[in-house]
């Protein structure tokens, strides 16, 4: 096909901007994954009730980068538990300022008898605080806190808090921590691909239109929260190294060569957001087993056609 179309997304998919990831980056997440696989997760998990009847729902708090209690929604759908099976499980992460929601808005995953646990990112418009320490300003939002460093900086914590869900979902004895699908959209997207770099618990992955990628572009050129790192620069203007050697470190184009695990990307080209230059430069670097699908009248959303995709790749790969 020689339309724009198809031009447009086999010039995606010859992206190859340059890394920019640091010569310790490998080191430095391999020290930094095994300091944190030993700190205790100091979890609770209490029952609630709902008015979904064939849904248990349970509040959580565990502790992931801090002491910050976590909160998240575990699901477990009732009509699969009478089978006394293990179950597979979809841990989820929102997009930039959003919360971990009701539980019934995860029903549609229980329906296909998975388990869910969709958990808040620290700071956001959900029920969970930031005890994260500020030793310098920042612009508005919550990125741009201790952006200085790799090892203060938001990025840092709000992955790690990822990973220790994951951690978390695989240790509850309702999981079969064989079937594990790290997803969300958005910032949830770019949770769910850095996982699948990161962590070695989820079996897939499934990055909708996925944040923290090719961070050096989008501070340039996105209308995503990176906005918020590219004002805090222009505030500071001789802090933009520091800035970009500190985004490196949590950069998923930098960190694709680590991912081993089937991924479902989805991406919008008319997304001004998550752009699909970005995007394009983490996924085309992962090898092995993996599928993007480009939306070319899509702007920043999870339509229910990706929605779609997306579940059939998790029936496929892990019922």
């Amino acid at each position: 096909m020689n339309h724009a179309v198809a031009r447009r997304v086999e010039e995606l998919e010859r992206l190859a901007p340059p890394l920019t990831a640091q010569p310790d980056l490998d080191s430095y997440w391999d020290e930094e994954l095994k300091r944190y696989a030993a700190k205790p997760l100091n979890a609770t998990r209490t029952l609630v009730e709902t008015p979904m009847a064939f849904m248990e729902a349970y509040d959580v708090a565990y502790e992931g980068f801090d002491e910050t209690p976590i909160r998240g929604w575990y699901l477990l759908p009732k009509f699969s538990r009478e089978e006394e099976r293990k179950l597979p499980c979809v841990v989820l992460y929102h997009g930039y300022g959003g919360s971990r929601g009701y539980p019934e808005e995860y029903a549609s995953y229980l329906l296909m008898g998975l388990a869910v646990f969709a958990i808040d990112v620290r700071g956001q418009a959900g029920e969970t605080g930031n005890l994260m320490p500020q030793s310098y300003g920042m612009t508005r939002g919550w990125l741009t806190q201790g952006i200085l460093d790799r090892d203060t900086c938001y990025y840092k914590a709000i992955t790690v808090d990822a990973l220790k869900a994951l951690d978390w979902a695989a240790e509850q004895p309702e999981i079969d921590a064989g079937r594990i699908c790290a997803m969300g959209g958005s910032q949830g997207g770019g949770l769910a691909m850095i996982a699948a770099a990161l962590s070695d618990k989820p079996a897939i992955a499934v990055p909708h239109i996925p944040n923290m990628c090719h961070m050096d572009f989008g501070i340039l050129n996105s209308a995503s929260s990176l906005t918020e790192a590219a004002s805090f620069v222009e505030r500071f203007p001789g802090h933009l190294e520091a800035v970009l050697h500190t985004l490196s470190y949590f950069d998923n184009m930098n960190l694709a060569h680590r991912i081993r695990i089937p991924v479902f990307v989805t991406v919008g080209l008319k997304d001004p957001v998550t752009m699909p230059e970005t995007i394009y430069a983490a996924y085309n670097r992962i090898e092995g087993d993996k599928r993007i699908v480009p939306f070319p009248f899509t702007g920043h959303a999870v339509t229910g056609e990706m929605q779609r995709q997306a579940l059939e790749f998790i029936a496929s790969r892990l019922l």
